[in-house]
């Protein structure tokens, strides 16, 4: 692939490089418990990629596998410092699934696809209206929502 048609992430403490090819196949947000517990977030956020355009470019040996045979996945992450690096499901032979928030600069897609979402945890933030926290710059928060009194009785 030549350089100028990729998008290179890296993980946290930067042992490990990947590149995919621009565009990406697909992205979306995934909503399952098992990526949610998997990434410690409310959901993760993927880039899909064929597998032909993904590759390691530095740091494939800090690479560690965690293999779920009963769900037919594999999920990679950097030995180091835990990042997240890759998701592979056996259904999908010729797709690599990446945390798109690796990437820095664009990957082609957009991520306008949500999946799983009858697993979305409860806590999860959906766009209610927030507001600056006196004393606190850079930090908002909800409101909290005012109790509805029952109507009054007409007599």
């Amino acid at each position: 692939m030549p350089r100028g048609e990729v998008a290179v992430g890296a993980c946290v403490c930067g042992a490990v490089e990947v590149e995919i090819g621009v565009p990406a196949r697909w992205a979306w947000h995934d909503h399952a418990a098992a990526s949610r517990h998997a990434h410690g977030a409310a959901y993760a956020t993927y880039v899909g990629s064929w597998r032909s355009r993904f590759r390691f470019v530095a740091g494939e040996e800090h690479v560690t596998r965690y293999e779920d045979e009963a769900a037919g996945t594999v999920r990679s992450f950097c030995a180091r410092c835990g990042t997240p690096l890759a998701y592979e499901r056996a259904r999908s032979p010729k797709m690599v699934n990446v945390p798109r928030a690796l990437f820095t600069t664009r990957t082609g897609r957009e991520p306008r696809y949500h999946m799983n979402l009858a697993q979305q945890a409860d806590w999860t933030y959906l766009g209610e209206p927030l507001t600056p926290l006196k004393g606190y710059p850079g930090v908002m928060w909800e409101r909290p929502r005012k109790k509805r009194r029952p109507p009054e009785p007409m007599f």
